[in-house]
């Protein structure tokens, strides 16, 4: 087997080129080396495998890897590294129309051609967007919905065909059905020739000699319609749903395009939504605080019962498993986190605060544990 040449080598670079460098140098190279500029030289087939074949490693990150670490034997099994080898030898395109629509934008050489649509075969329908606004509760429980959507559709007076009678429609002469013409044009390459929509037909490649009055020839019109969807219970804020086949419709026979719906879900009074956990504040009394007490917690299935412990503190957390959101398409839910926090009292009669300086006068240090600490770290600090 003939030895290869370094691929850094053959595409005229050195070793840790950049992505932006081995592309620009693959270009120069395919336009020194294509056999349509050079057919008189029979080398040129050659050397342009050996650029693709360059080109096809160098650019690919992951092959490149390899490739700088092993050498040959990292890309091509036949030399024993077998690590995802090379595939095609001509750089990832599948023939030469390929190779010059992506260097020359589109532009065939020499009687080829970069456009290969057939303008009356099938072709897809755009997808189209629309957005549906809905409550926290109902992100959290799932709902139906029914959404007013703007599509194209195919027009039922014509079928489709775009012509009053289907069959007053004659191939068209300028592109013979093709839906695109050829044109010419000479330059330092060459003679390159390019595709452009044929103007009399407006690239469809027929004419139609008596046009839908309803649709005014185009096969298809735009059409309101309502769409019932059922919004997953899980879905969360800016997420999409995509609703198959629910877009513009085809033409040709093509398949419709599929409608992508934006959920926005409005935010709750007491609740905060984090992935499929959900938090809440909950106020307690001074006194559920200090003694301990059985507080309703409201939940998204209903208010439960829970028990604080006696000296329960400001910015207390606790947890109620499985009481968040339904995971989408899945049965698990999230948890609920429930932040207490100790309402102060406020306007105080004189006989209330004459009880509480009463009641703290009776209180000693060992009644205030983070407050007695507290005070004893910074005693320690000055005394250093």
């Amino acid at each position: 087997m003939a030895e290869k040449r370094d691929y850094y080598e053959v595409l005229g670079l050195q070793k840790g080129a950049s992505k932006d460098d081995i592309k620009k140098a693959y270009k120069k190279k395919a336009r020194e080396y294509h056999p349509d500029l050079h057919p008189d030289d029979p080398t040129c087939e050659d050397k342009m495998k050996e650029v693709n074949e360059a080109y096809e490693v160098l650019s690919d990150a992951d092959k490149k890897a390899r490739y700088d670490q092993f050498g040959h034997a990292g890309v091509d099994p036949s030399y024993g590294g077998g690590a995802g080898g090379f595939t095609g030898g001509m750089g990832g395109f599948t023939d030469m129309g390929d190779i010059f629509e992506n260097i020359f934008g589109g532009f065939g050489f020499n009687g080829g051609s970069s456009s290969r649509t057939n303008a009356n075969a099938p072709r897809r329908g755009s997808d189209i967007q629309s957005s549906v606004s809905i409550s926290f509760m109902e992100a959290c429980e799932g709902v139906r919905k029914e959404i007013n959507i703007n599509r194209m559709s195919t027009c039922d007076a014509c079928k489709g065909t775009g012509s009053e009678n289907s069959s007053a429609t004659e191939v068209c002469p300028d592109c013979n059905g093709r839906g695109t013409v050829r044109t010419t044009q000479n330059t330092l390459f060459g003679a390159i020739q390019s595709n452009k929509t044929c103007p009399r037909c407006g690239g469809k490649g027929k004419i139609i000699k008596n046009p839908c009055q309803k649709c005014r020839g185009n096969g298809r019109l735009r059409v309101q319609k309502t769409v019932s969807v059922d919004i997953p219970a899980g879905i969360d804020d800016r997420q999409t749903i995509r609703l198959g086949g629910q877009g513009d419709c085809g033409t040709n026979g093509g398949a419709n395009g599929d409608l992508l719906l934006n959920v926005s879900v409005k935010s709750h009074t007491i609740f905060k939504r984090d992935g499929f956990d959900i938090h809440c504040d909950i106020p307690v009394t001074y006194m559920e605080a200090v003694l301990g007490a059985e507080i309703t917690v409201p939940t998204i299935d209903g208010d439960v019962k829970y028990t604080i412990s006696e000296g329960t503190q400001t910015g207390t957390v606790f947890r109620l498993k499985g009481k968040g959101v339904k995971k989408l398409n899945r049965s698990e839910r999230g948890n609920q986190y429930v932040t207490i926090y100790v309402e102060v009292p406020k306007n105080l009669t004189k006989r209330q605060k004459d009880l509480l300086r009463e009641f703290e006068a009776s209180l000693t240090d060992k009644n205030y544990a983070k407050r007695q600490s507290f005070f004893d770290k910074l005693k320690k600090r000055f005394e250093k």
